[in-house]
């Protein structure tokens, strides 16, 4: 159960439901409930989640979010990701190799990108010229700029979820 009330659509004031009703089709996720209590802060979230990562394939992002959801144990960003995973095209197979930090069967491309995620997230000030010289290879400035802040949006994301304690909306998956 979650340790803060969540804002549901019935109980929502006018600019809340204006939220729910624009940007998510009038069906909000547990995390978007619990940051209505502050709607500004909702609607800047929600704009700035929206913008992230949009220059990477999606799969790369998906996979991405996934890893460092699943290294950070966070069961609701890993819960949600799995679904978005499974929409950009990634197989269990790969979903598994993710979860055990196999990435060979990936292209070289997402093995830096997952490489590079994976240290950002157990070593948050742990980037080198070295790391830089690998990711600038495979990816334009936009998109290492994109790649930071999609690590810094899951791992953000992982430390809201999993403190609030909030609930999975949807059936679970393992994997």
């Amino acid at each position: 159960m979650a340790r803060i009330s969540l804002v549901e659509p019935a109980q929502a004031s006018a600019e809340v439901k204006e939220i729910y009703d624009s940007k998510m089709k009038g069906k909000p996720g547990n995390i978007q409930k619990a940051l209505a209590h502050r709607p500004a802060m909702l609607g800047n979230f929600l704009g700035f989640y929206a913008s992230v990562g949009r220059s990477l394939d999606r799969k790369v992002y998906e996979a991405v979010y996934l890893r460092v959801s699943l290294i950070n144990g966070c069961h609701y960003c890993s819960q949600h990701h799995i679904q978005g995973a499974k929409r950009a095209g990634l197989t269990t197979d790969e979903m598994k190799a993710l979860k055990a930090g196999n990435y060979s069967g990936f292209s070289a491309s997402d093995q830096v990108a997952l490489r590079y995620a994976e240290k950002l997230t157990r070593t948050p000030d742990g980037a080198s010229d070295a790391d830089f010289a690998e990711l600038k290879k495979t990816f334009s400035d936009e998109q290492i700029a994109d790649l930071h802040m999609l690590i810094g949006l899951a791992n953000l994301t992982n430390r809201v979820t999993g403190p609030l304690a909030l609930e999975v909306e949807f059936p679970e998956e393992k994997i």
